[in-house]
């Protein structure tokens, strides 16, 4: 690792990321599209326990963005996780959790490619699908490469555009309910009237054979917190890591109250959870609520109708674009991170004029436009197939940090450091989040999502091949 201190300015990624824009990277880490779209997939499962199912997976999300926080903050390094895994746990490990990441987040970038190509095709549908996401390509990846301080800046637009969207929601709701706009089956009742908080119990069988219940959905609404830990990859680039990366962090609890939790409890009392179905949200009839209103604008009667489908298209447009911003900057870092390990080729950590790792970024680009390809080619059940894998690779990645974390603490009481950020309830929280995902690899197991959870040894095999293949080359 002296190698890596020992590098000049000019070859260090620059801090250009202000306080500002790592409160907004966190906050738009925390609401993507698994909250504007995912939810009826889940509610459909579990029915309105599925807010419970929010808290929780919210509460472990918190535990684990602690426990990267205060690694990160005692050591503000590019590569975050990765370094630390590599410096504390051992070569493989950092390794396998540097390339877990990369490949995650490309093919996050890939399915997040393809989504937008679908948003753009709403509105234009004689465009298709590859061309609009080849658009969105180049114009993301070449703010990218112009600085870091550009990167934060479209982030931090889009998290407003999220931020404002949710607000807007559920102050609308709030009017509903109170009102009594909405009619008559708009009531906080509906949290329960219909068949009670948990109608479909914790985990049962319909007979149809499929399973339901709370523990049924977990596993999909604990993806939706998937990128909070994008804060720590900001720490090599932050201005003052100390302050902002602390600020951001315990933010991100009390963010998950309001904008998850809050929001669901409110937009499910709106109307009967059976109203939703696998292709809707809470969200959704938000919107559909509007319906019946109507405003006159320069003489004209305008209808909500008429707007209510464009309103969400830009929303979760928005959203898509921001994950897939937030994914090549990731990707980038992570990559010139293990570069600056060795775990990757040394062209990776060169640096352009303004600090920003060029090459990383070009050929992450390359592996993420393969979803062009794919989308011209390739029907859409290769891409079910690499999602699938965006499933195994995130549990690795949790894991990995919580792991890591007990790891650094020991070696840090070793020496007799107090670290400046102690994460939340050490060591029982580290514990506490090891039982939940490893019982969420059960469950998926146990409730037909094999696939993922078979990937899973297959995956570290692979990994540690190609380690054993560096290695090797390292010591020649």
């Amino acid at each position: 690792m002296e190698q890596i201190n020992d590098k000049t300015e000019d070859q260090k990624l620059k801090r250009g990321l202000q306080n500002r824009h790592i409160q907004l990277i966190a906050l738009g880490g925390a609401i993507g599209t698994g909250l504007f779209l995912g939810i009826g997939p889940a509610a459909v499962l579990a029915g309105p326990s599925v807010i419970l199912g929010y808290a929780l997976a919210g509460i472990i999300a918190f535990f684990i963005m602690r426990q990267l926080g205060e690694m990160v903050v005692q050591e503000p390094v590019s590569g975050s996780f990765s370094h630390f895994a590599y410096k504390y746990w051992g070569g493989f490990a950092g390794f396998a959790s540097g390339w877990n990441y990369w490949v995650l987040y490309i093919l996050v970038s890939m399915s997040e490619l393809t989504a937008i190509g679908m948003y753009i095709h709403f509105w234009w549908p004689e465009i298709p699908l590859w061309s609009s996401s080849l658009f969105f390509f180049l114009a993301i990846n070449a703010l990218n490469l112009t600085s870091v301080k550009v990167y934060g800046e479209v982030e931090f637009w889009f998290s407003i555009v999220k931020v404002v969207a949710i607000i807007a929601m559920i102050v609308f709701g709030v009017y509903l309910l109170i009102s009594g706009s909405a009619g008559e089956q708009a009531s906080v009742q509906n949290l329960w009237n219909d068949g009670g908080f948990f109608p479909k119990g914790l985990l049962t069988v319909d007979a149809q054979g499929s399973y339901q219940g709370l523990f049924a959905a977990i596993a999909m609404i604990m993806f939706s917190f998937g990128g909070l830990e994008l804060i720590g990859i900001t720490a090599a680039e932050a201005e003052n890591p100390e302050k902002t990366i602390p600020k951001a962090t315990n933010q991100v609890i009390y963010r998950i109250l309001i904008f998850y939790v809050g929001a669901l409890v409110i937009l499910f009392a709106l109307s009967p959870w059976k109203n939703i179905t696998t292709e809707s949200s809470p969200f959704v009839m938000v919107f559909e609520s509007l319906k019946g209103f109507q405003f006159v604008l320069m003489g004209k009667t305008i209808y909500f109708t008429s707007i209510i489908a464009n309103v969400l298209n830009i929303i979760v447009l928005t959203a898509a674009l921001s994950v897939y911003n937030s994914c090549v900057y990731s990707n980038s870092r992570m990559l010139f991170g293990l570069a600056e390990q060795g775990n990757a080729p040394a062209f990776l950590s060169k640096l352009n004029k303004n600090h920003v790792p060029v090459t990383a970024i070009l050929v992450s680009g390359i592996f993420a436009a393969i979803c062009i390809v794919v989308n011209k080619l390739i029907p859409d059940e290769a891409l079910k197939i690499l999602m699938s894998l965006v499933v195994s690779s995130l549990i690795i990645n949790w894991l990995m940090i919580s792991i890591t974390h007990l790891k650094f603490r020991r070696s840090k009481q070793i020496e007799q450091i107090k670290t400046k950020f102690p994460s939340f309830l050490y060591p029982v929280s580290n514990y506490i989040c090891l039982v939940f995902l490893i019982g969420i690899l059960v469950m998926m197991w146990i409730t037909g999502l094999k696939m993922p959870v078979e990937l899973i040894p297959g995956w570290i095999l692979l990994l540690y091949i190609c380690y054993l293949i560096v290695k090797k080359r390292k010591n020649r």
